[in-house]
């Protein structure tokens, strides 16, 4: 008579302590969430002050929100969770228009890039870029053109 009652107790101490931790042998692969627009350094740069509307949409994407209460501002957000991360990275970009629709400033945690710049991070994520202090005309000093490669190096001794 004992013996059932043992084994039954077994059992039943197996069958709850089986349910109580799942075994981390394998851990289950999750994707990386991404909303809202990606906006590059690159991107940041191309804006000028009186650039209009469609030019800004051209260049950074349509925004995330254009409040109607507010026609001349729009916003860019991004969002980005890394798939076993708990932390979300995220970014906003403010673009603002004067009454004809032109470029005036804009804000955000994306900073552009001076030309003397190196690899110095902003002190704050987020300020003010005033683009009047930048060339209208959206003439800047360019990089000197790269070196051809090894296969444009070949193409050119071939002729082509």
């Amino acid at each position: 008579m004992i013996f059932p009652r043992f084994v039954t107790t077994v059992l039943v101490v197996c069958a709850l302590s089986a349910c109580s931790e799942v075994p981390h042998i394998v851990t289950e692969y999750r994707i990386d969430v991404q909303q809202g627009n990606v906006l590059t350094q690159d991107m940041v740069s191309q804006l000028r002050p009186g650039l209009s509307k469609d030019q800004v949409r051209f260049i950074l994407g349509t925004p995330v929100l254009i409040d109607m209460f507010h026609a001349n501002r729009w916003d860019y957000f991004y969002w980005m969770k890394k798939g076993n991360s708990s932390k979300a990275e995220t970014r906003r970009f403010v673009v603002f228009f004067d009454d004809d629709g032109k470029l005036v400033r804009v804000a955000g945690d994306v900073a552009a890039a001076e030309p003397t710049d190196g690899v110095v991070l902003p002190e704050t994520r987020i300020r003010e870029i005033d683009l009047g202090s930048l060339p209208a005309d959206g003439s800047a000093t360019l990089p000197p053109p790269d070196e051809p490669g090894f296969f444009g190096k070949m193409l050119d001794s071939v002729g082509l």
